[in-house]
């Protein structure tokens, strides 16, 4: 069995490179929104043309990156969201939404400081972690039935 993971939320931290290389042995694909933070911020603006105003500036951005996400979201077996500490992640919060509207598997990563904030959130997950290396346990785990022991 191959698996489609898409991993969102928090772009700040070197989480993502993280749990794909270790998962490199698996049967795993990887797929995430841009990470890239002025890419997303500009891609509207920079393919369709300049704003006057912020607000339309970021509309723009979020609709072409929205083409991005729902198609990977759509296509992904597994959906990870990560939660960081330093910024809230709106869009995070909006793609575990979406993944759970859509009856794919939610894996949610955060603190445990932000238990109480995300707990509306946590309650559509399969499993709610901490680090990455309990969400490669989990996909082991799914991929061979067995426990890393």
């Amino acid at each position: 069995m191959a698996l489609n993971i898409y991993l969102s939320g928090e772009i700040h931290t070197d989480w993502r490179q993280q749990i794909i290389a270790a998962c490199a042995a698996m049967d795993v694909q990887f797929s995430s929104p841009v990470t890239d933070h002025d890419a997303s911020d500009d891609c509207g603006v920079e393919i369709l043309g300049r704003e006057e105003k912020k607000f339309w500036h970021d509309h723009k951005g979020a609709k072409i990156n929205a083409i991005r996400t729902r198609k990977a979201i759509a296509d992904a077996d597994i959906v990870v969201v990560r939660f960081g500490d330093k910024y809230k992640q709106w869009n995070a919060a909006f793609d575990a939404g979406y993944a759970a509207a859509l009856g794919k598997s939610l894996i949610v990563m955060h603190t445990a400081e932000h238990q109480h904030a995300l707990k509306e959130v946590d309650a559509a997950a399969l499993a709610v972690v901490e680090t990455g290396d309990q969400i490669v346990a989990i996909l082991r785990y799914v991929l061979e039935g067995k426990l890393g022991r």
